[in-house]
């Protein structure tokens, strides 16, 4: 349940335990309405953000110094692999020291002190076997050796078999998140992976270097590359999970931290050292899962959409939760770089915008680009900017269900969009020209407050007009639509819409005909 942040986001978390005053909220949130509002008599189009579009992995459109820099992290990193020094050199003398007290805790005290003297005895016999046979092996050439002395013992100048080829067999197989990282092997996404070092490291070759050899270094102590085999905290199914993509193809991951409203789930995930470290490592696993929905080839979607809803978040105040969010930050900062295109922030609390104001002034430029946020009343018009209508969840003002059987695959039905005057009246209408066939529509009026009836008008003007949906007066809380009718003669079902407010309405919808056989 995190945010990406950059190495100036550490520092945000120092004072994430701050608890503002109700003054300070209020103040907050009124230059916040201020700002945001404006008028909303007139609403924005839907549209990104120009800063929301990722830079491009092209090397055709990369600038000299990011190509020259690109260039010579793949030349460091060529080197070090080939010369097998990506990762730090295990000592064998704590490996055989580990390995003996492991032996300890396994057999006990008294068996592995034995264990010991009889290895140490060994040892000590096998010397002693080497030294007596190199003895007589220095023996046999000296009696071989000619009295010229021109040539020299057969034994000193056999190789070593035994150190054949070391230094020379590497692993070139070097990988990560599916990218072969050696970069003569000519993989282009290669140079996708290395660009996100870069860029986190704002194209610093040695920094963008040592990150990616801390990165690889964590993720084989930590036992990275099996964690997707782990079954890790199954009751954080629903605190965060992957659910679509945004309008450029980024798969969308949704962070629900109200979860932690319960006491009960919230002990069972933070209520130890030992739990918080599951948690720390479900997280890591939710994030290889969505890597793995990426494409990290140059104009693929190669990073997520972070969606962190906090209706209902137990806020800073929970020490537990905010001390695992500040590991869960680190963690991810330091071994995902430029991994999430943009961080949504929806449902906000009042203490948010207290806290945002308070630490704004330590994060990049480039850091804020990537932050939303959205008060209550404004979350399907803000997911709207990024999301498309049909793949925004229902619960979130969205046309998406889960197992939805009439708008799926290739059915999905992309949504149309209609702009309403103040005081004006719209008709949908619906074409329904087949007998027997069934039509199926969502629709959706942001903010809604207007009235609204549906009605099947048939084409033979003898017949009678069918009232589907009676008039109604829709409320602000009202959520999309989903209605039905199946046709017992041609026709059109018409969907009206009367504005009766002040304000412009946007009025989502879709339809589908499902034909009799």
């Amino acid at each position: 349940m995190t945010v990406e942040v950059n190495a100036e986001e550490t520092r945000m978390t120092e004072v994430i335990a701050v608890v503002p005053t109700q003054e300070e909220t209020e103040k907050a949130v009124e230059g916040d309405e201020k700002v945001k509002d404006g008028d909303e008599s007139k609403p924005k189009k839907v549209e990104k953000c120009s800063s929301y579009r990722e830079e491009s992995n092209f090397l055709s459109d990369l600038k000299e110094f990011e190509k020259k820099a690109l260039n010579e992290l793949k030349a460091k990193l060529e080197e070090s692999i080939l010369g097998d020094n990506l990762y730090k050199k295990e000592d064998p003398e704590k490996t055989h020291e580990k390995s003996v007290a492991d032996e300890k805790d396994a057999k006990g005290g008294d068996e592995s002190e034995k264990a010991g003297k009889e290895e140490a005895q060994n040892e000590e016999e096998r010397k002693a076997d080497g030294g007596d046979e190199k003895e007589n092996t220095a023996q046999e050439c000296e009696e071989e050796k000619p009295d010229a002395g021109t040539v020299e013992c057969e034994e000193e100048k056999k190789p070593d078999a035994s150190n054949e080829g070391k230094g020379v067999q590497t692993d070139t197989e070097i990988s990560l998140w599916g990218v072969p990282l050696l970069p003569s092997k000519g993989a282009e996404d290669t140079d996708v992976v290395l660009l996100k070092f870069l860029r986190a490291r704002e194209f610093k070759v040695n920094d963008a270097f040592e990150m990616l050899k801390k990165t690889l270094q964590w993720r084989k102590e930590a036992r990275i590359d099996s964690i997707l085999d782990e079954d890790l905290c199954a009751d954080l199914s629903t605190a965060a999970y992957m659910n679509g993509v945004d309008r450029e193809g980024h798969p969308v991951c949704y962070n629900i931290f109200g979860v932690f409203d319960s006491e009960e789930l919230y002990q069972k995930t933070f209520g130890s050292e030992e739990k918080r470290s599951q948690f720390l490592r479900w997280r890591c696993q939710l994030m290889e899962k969505g890597i793995q929905k990426l494409d990290l080839k140059p104009g693929g979607a190669s990073s997520l959409l972070q969606i962190n809803d906090l209706k209902k978040s137990p806020g800073p105040a929970k020490k537990e939760l905010r001390i695992s969010t500040k590991q869960a930050i680190g963690i991810l900062q330091d071994n995902y770089p430029e991994l999430v295109a943009k961080n949504i922030f929806i449902n906000v609390p009042f203490w948010y915008y207290a806290l945002n104001a308070l630490i704004s002034p330590f994060l990049t430029q480039r850091t804020k680009s990537k932050f939303v946020v959205a008060r209550p009343g404004k979350v399907t018009e803000t997911l709207l900017k990024y999301i498309p209508m049909e793949e925004i969840p229902e619960n979130y003002g969205g046309f998406k269900k889960e197992n939805d059987f009439e708008f799926s695959g290739k059915d999905g039905g992309v949504a149309s969009e209609l702009i309403m005057k103040a005081g004006s009246t719209e008709t949908i209408e619906l074409p329904a020209l087949e007998v027997g066939s069934t039509l199926v529509w969502d629709l959706s009026v942001l903010g809604w407050e207007v009235n609204y009836k549906e009605e099947f008008v048939p084409i033979d003007e003898g017949s009678y007009t069918i009232i589907v949906q009676k008039a109604k007066k829709m409320s602000s809380q009202e959520g999309p639509i989903r209605n039905s009718f199946r046709t017992n003669e041609p026709g059109k079902v018409v969907l009206t819409i009367e504005n009766t407010s002040s304000k412009k309405k946007r009025v989502l919808h879709r339809y589908k005909v499902n034909k009799s056989y």
